[in-house]
Parts: structure tokens; sequence; C-alpha cells
């Protein structure tokens, strides 16, 4: 039987095929993210009819994980266009938006875990650029924006209406 534990990352260094690297590693940082956020998308899917866009996405955070860590997988400027579609495809079918709307269900929390990788992603390629390809900071603008679109298109459908903050 094959253990799962390796015991190499009791130091507090990791591996990726670039070579070990302290967990505190900004690139370790920027994976973590992209891990949490597709883990985080994988439990919503289920819970939703947009499993397969939700499916496709985890797809897409694969490419941008393994790609990071120097697998030479590169995400292509079609998967951005794709979020674009949707975004406009979802957003014909919501109300307009003229005031700031209270975060509500686990596609919100999704659309946060984005935003923060999406920051984590940034600061890798403001320390080292040359590892992130300018697609991957496209699709992670591009996702956070599709994720609070498809929150609020599953809320609408769930109750017909989104409950604004009037701060």
């Amino acid at each position: 039987m094959m253990k799962i534990y390796t015991k190499t990352g009791d130091g507090g260094m990791t591996g990726t095929m670039r070579g070990r690297m302290q967990k505190s590693d900004q690139l370790a940082k920027a994976i973590g993210s992209i891990d949490e956020l597709n883990s985080w998308v994988g439990m919503c899917r289920y819970k939703t009819p947009l499993e397969a866009e939700l499916k496709r996405i985890q797809t897409d955070l694969f490419v941008i994980a393994s790609g990071l860590a120097g697998s030479g997988k590169k995400l292509s400027y079609s998967e951005i266009r794709r979020l674009e579609k949707l975004i406009d495809k979802l957003s014909g079918e919501l109300p307009k938006l003229s005031n700031f709307i209270y975060p509500v269900g686990e596609l919100q929390v999704v659309r946060a875990v984005c935003r923060r990788a999406e920051r984590e992603i940034v600061n890798l390629s403001v320390t080292n650029g040359n590892m992130v390809n300018q697609n991957i900071l496209k699709y992670m603008n591009r996702l956070s924006d599709a994720l609070f679109v498809m929150a609020r298109w599953v809320n609408f459908k769930k109750d017909g209406e989104e409950e604004v903050w009037r701060g």
C-alpha cells in the first residue's frame, strides 16, 4: 500500500516541478490559493444549475496551478473569452445593478477566495513576473467577475430578488 504521507514537508518545505521551496514562498502561496479556490468551486458544483461551467473552471484552475508549478501548461485566451461570454449571458438575465448587494451564498464565498488568489498571483507576478503568463492574470480577474455574476444569477433564480445594502 502506498502511503499518502511522505514527511518531506515536515520542515516547512514543499516541492513543485520547479524544485523545493519554503511553504511561505510566494509561489507556494499562489498555488495554495488556487488549490483552495478549486476546492470551493468543487463544493458548489452540485448545488447549482451551473455545474458544467464550474467544472470547466476547475479544469482551468488545474491548468493555472500546474503551469505555475512548472508543468509548461498555459491557459489560452479562449478561456478568458468563454468567461466573458458567460458573464454577458447571465448578466442579460439579471436586473441592472445600481447598489451594493449583500454577498449571499457559497458562490459569493468562492468569489472572495478568487479575489485573494488573484492578489497572490499578482504578488507573484510582481516578485517573479517571468513565471506568470499574462493570460493567468486576465483570467483570474475575469473569473472573480464571473463568480459574482454567477452568484447573483443563482440567487435571483432562487429568490427572484437581491438584498440591496442601503448603507
